[in-house]
């Protein structure tokens, strides 16, 4: 009969360095979503801005204020 050799042993893992971790991964997703928000909504004002500077005023009488 052999005996297994035990695994090494693990360093503890205190309480803070497992809320530091957490919070980086948090804040990999915070950043990600803040990056991804911000081209979705410059395409969303970018197409807006193109379709109304290409479709004709509605009314006769209307007159453009932005440019």
């Amino acid at each position: 009969m052999t005996v297994d050799a035990q695994p090494a042993v693990t360093p503890p893992v205190s309480y803070g360095g497992m809320l530091l971790s957490a919070l980086g991964l948090v804040g990999v997703i915070v950043l990600a979503a803040f990056i991804v928000g911000g081209i979705l909504g410059a395409i969303i004002i970018w197409r807006k801005k193109r379709q109304d500077a290409v479709a004709p005023p509605i009314d006769p009488g209307h007159q453009r204020l932005r440019s």
